[in-house]
């Protein structure tokens, strides 16, 4: 039934390109009416869109919403689609329009919430429905396997039954093939298009391709025409009608061909505004010919995060934290390393069956070949080929035949023969990389090949790099996040500067963030933690003093990395230091996991949390924190002014306007509360930002983050021509004695934007020490102090008297 469409959406009074975003986290107990209510405050903020996550029908509960179930439906839970429509309406009275977020890649594998999916489950490939999963119906024996039994089948038997045309397993349901009701139990499994099977065989047999390893959520096919038409329908709908103004797209990584897709997607929207959420790796590049706007901004976080760490200081903070915990080099000591052995468990483990998946087809071509090179090949040397010239990628995805030259040959290559005892299996490197380069063919199966490498290459950097080396290598953890390089991750503000020049050449309307609903550690916390960077033997004294004093961690990598978390959260809740700690050591997977859980080693970290980093100990921490509390507010208004004021679109996450201290999630999606009434009115505030200036940033006198993040979104609102496709970006550089510690830049000649980096380095050194920054011709207000100006050389001492950055606007005639 189509859902009643209450009135027409007003046309929008936002920039159909935003000049900011505001990420809202959706969920059962924050729905559209709740967002409804909250618009009045965000578009007080300066802010052009709400920026939604997934609205579309997921599965009862989700607190994500990126579980779809389905496409056609805007979810009941949030208020549906008259709920949707009224927040769009009462957001566009407010000047604002809507983003909203798109999942493409997958849906949850969950068959009583997904129709389409119990119709293939019911009909099998036959199914109209089959097209749309990514299902190897070749393998399995043609039934599709699920997950989802808690032992072998021969031990839950007991647990299955029919129900009608219904097969039940305690909270599952799975519908019965027509005819096959009345048979015995276990004919009864035999005659059906799946199985039903232990969750462990999910490593090794499953066939079906998943989002990353969770078998929960399984693979779409939107490089059909069919399924792309039948799963954007509602999004695009919304689009024409003007409930919606742009999109996020989640994971393109993940499609069969994210070129295609986008390219499909752009001509469905009308070039609508479109960031995808591209994880670009250390030096690796957006492709120039995807037809979106850029990424939803994690290479803008790692860059701006990088201008606020101290390279020298990381160095030795490095050295202490190998002394402090010794960990071997592959397991937390050097990066590389770790990474390396990551990559091999994860995909010996977690992506077993997305290997096996790659070995059956690259052996399947290699007997058909017409060319004799890659015949006679044994599937085993074709796996170990594939598995080590996969562990060696660099990027998180090859685009192109091109591009996957460029991670698959040279020393990659050079490598992964290395791993063959046998000399003439080692050509089996040879084969694969020729596989992947398209220099066997270019039929179908051949595309597949080439797709399915680049999809598993995906999920293997992903898993690998972000959900277990980022939890093995804990030097410094504002340095492990989305994106990031913990090798290497302090920046040389020329390297920044570069950076915003090219966004700015080549992507000016792109996301950037600092903070989102997947960040490991908020700006803010993030922020503190780069301090650690500028006093790297004072933090490890007190760490030897905590130790000494404190109850005994269960090793000392988790205990460097269990107070670096009390130290970035600040004053420290004992639930939840202890909630990110068990993830921590989960994703580790060095002493326990999520599949394979110690009890032992996981009650020794509660028990570690509760009398260490939450008990008396953890004040000799809280007592440093409060001691560099400046430096850490210098670092806070400096990551929301840059980050405001960059090339690109800025996305500010739910909250952190102010002060926002949050851990890995589920911590960083916790319902915001909001003002309910004007900030005009005097009733909002007051209680966030004192007058006097503290508050959300921490520290006495001056601006406040709030204050900061007002005047940065009103001047972007004001002048837009300062921040958009046609704007500037120009370095302005400081000169004298502390000229590194001030990093500067104009927007278009109108704005300016300076902020202090490494103000406790700069305090050991003395301070400014008559630095001035020379500012472009004409006379410059100071927004965050009303009534300063300043003109020509300023001195940087007097520009910062109050606040550790400064946003300065242009007035009067050049």
């Amino acid at each position: 039934m189509t859902p009643e469409r209450p009135g027409p959406v007003p046309s929008p009074a936002a920039s159909p390109v935003p000049s900011a975003t505001y990420r809202l986290q959706l969920q059962p107990d924050f729905r559209f009416e709740a967002a409804a209510a909250a618009v009045p405050y965000l578009a007080s903020l300066g802010v052009s869109h709400l920026h939604l996550s997934p609205v579309l029908e997921a599965v009862p509960g989700s607190r994500h919403g990126y579980d779809v179930v389905d496409h056609a439906r805007v979810r009941a839970e949030l208020g549906g689609e008259e709920g949707l429509r009224a927040l769009a309406r009462t957001a566009r009275e407010h000047g604002l329009g809507l983003v909203v977020d798109i999942v493409p890649n997958h849906m949850a594998m969950s068959p009583r919430h997904n129709r389409a999916l119990w119709e293939v489950l019911r009909e099998g490939p036959e199914s109209p429905y089959a097209r749309w999963f990514d299902i190897d119906w070749r393998a399995g024996g043609g039934q599709v396997l699920l997950p989802v039994l808690g032992a072998p089948v021969g031990e839950v038997l007991d647990d299955l039954r029919a129900d009608g045309d219904v097969l039940r397993y305690h909270e599952h349901a799975f519908p019965l093939r027509d005819g096959t009701a009345d048979l015995p139990l276990p004919q009864l499994l035999d005659a059906q298009w799946y199985r039903p099977v232990w969750w462990r065989l999910a490593r090794t047999e499953l066939n079906y391709r998943r989002f990353f390893s969770i078998s929960e959520l399984i693979g779409l096919r939107v490089e059909d025409p069919e399924v792309f038409e039948a799963t954007h329908a509602t999004v695009l709908r919304l689009l024409r009608e003007g409930v919606v103004d742009g999109l996020r797209v989640d994971h393109p990584d993940g499609l069969a061909d994210p070129g295609a897709y986008l390219a499909r997607l752009h001509e469905a929207t009308g070039g609508r505004w479109t960031v995808v959420e591209k994880i670009l790796a250390d030096g690796e590049r957006l492709p120039a010919a995807w037809p979106v706007a850029g990424t939803t901004g994690y290479d803008a976080l790692r860059h701006v995060d990088g201008l606020f760490t101290d390279p020298a200081g990381y160095g030795e903070l490095l050295g202490r934290y190998r002394a402090f915990a010794a960990p071997q080099p592959d397991r937390g000591g050097d990066w590389a390393a770790t990474v390396r052995r990551a990559a091999y468990r994860v995909l010996t483990h977690e992506l077993a069956t997305e290997l096996d998946r790659l070995t059956r087809l690259a052996h399947r071509l290699c007997a058909a070949s017409p060319q004799p090179a890659p015949r006679d090949r044994a599937p085993w040397a074709l796996g170990t080929a594939l598995r080590e010239l996969l562990v060696r990628l660099e990027v998180y995805r090859p685009y192109t035949a091109a591009g996957a030259g460029e991670v698959v040959t040279g020393e990659a290559a050079a490598e992964a023969r290395l791993a063959f005892t046998v000399p003439e299996e080692a050509g089996a490197v040879d084969v694969v990389r020729d596989l992947v380069l398209g220099r066997y063919g270019d039929g179908p199966d051949h595309e597949e090949f080439r797709a399915r490498f680049a999809q598993t290459a995906s999920a293997l950097r992903a898993k690998s790099v972000e959900d277990t080396a980022f939890y093995r290598y804990v030097p410094l953890l504002s340095a492990t996040e989305v994106g990031g390089n913990p090798g290497g991750p302090a920046l040389d503000p020329e390297v920044f500067h570069a950076y915003c020049a090219r966004v700015q050449r080549d992507w000016p309307a792109t996301g950037t963030v600092v903070s989102t609903h997947d960040t490991k550690r908020s700006a803010d916390v993030r922020a503190a933690l780069a301090v650690l960077t500028e006093c790297p033997a004072r933090w490890a004294d007190v760490l030897t003093e905590v130790t000494r004093a404190g109850e005994g961690a269960p090793d000392p990598q988790l205990a460097w990395a269990a107070w670096q978390t009390v130290f970035g959260l600040g004053p420290a809740d004992g639930g939840r230091v202890r909630d990110a700690l068990l993830k921590h050591v989960r994703e580790a997977g060095l002493h326990t996991g999520w599949t394979e859980r110690v009890a032992s080693y996981e009650e020794a970290v509660e028990a570690f949390v509760a009398a260490g980093p939450c008990g008396a100990p953890g004040e000799r921490v809280a007592e440093l924190r409060k001691a560099v509390e400046p430096h850490v507010r210098a670092n806070v208004l400096g990551t929301a002014l840059v980050h405001l004021t960059m090339p690109g679109v800025p996305d500010l996450y739910q909250g952190t306007e102010h002060e926002y201290l949050a851990l890995v999630d589920p911590d960083n999606r916790r319902p915001v509360d909001f003002p309910t009434a004007h900030p005009a009115t005097g009733s909002d505030g007051e209680s966030r930002e004192h007058a006097d200036g503290t508050g959300s940033a921490g520290g006495a006198g001056g601006a406040g983050k709030t204050v900061v993040t007002r005047a940065a979104l009103a001047l972007r609102a004001r002048r837009p021509g300062a921040f958009g496709g046609a704007a500037t970006y120009e370095p302005v550089r400081a000169e004298g004695p502390a000229a590194e510690h001030c990093v500067a830049f104009a927007r278009s000649g109108d704005v300016v934007t300076a902020v202090t980096r490494l103000s406790l380095r700069l305090a050991r050194e003395g301070g400014w020490r008559g630095t001035t920054l020379p500012l472009p011709p004409g006379r410059w207000a100071d927004t965050l102090a009303p009534g300063r100006e300043f003109t020509g050389h300023a001195r940087v001492e007097e520009l910062f008297a109050d606040t550790p950055v400064a946003l300065l606007e242009r007035v009067g005639d050049q």
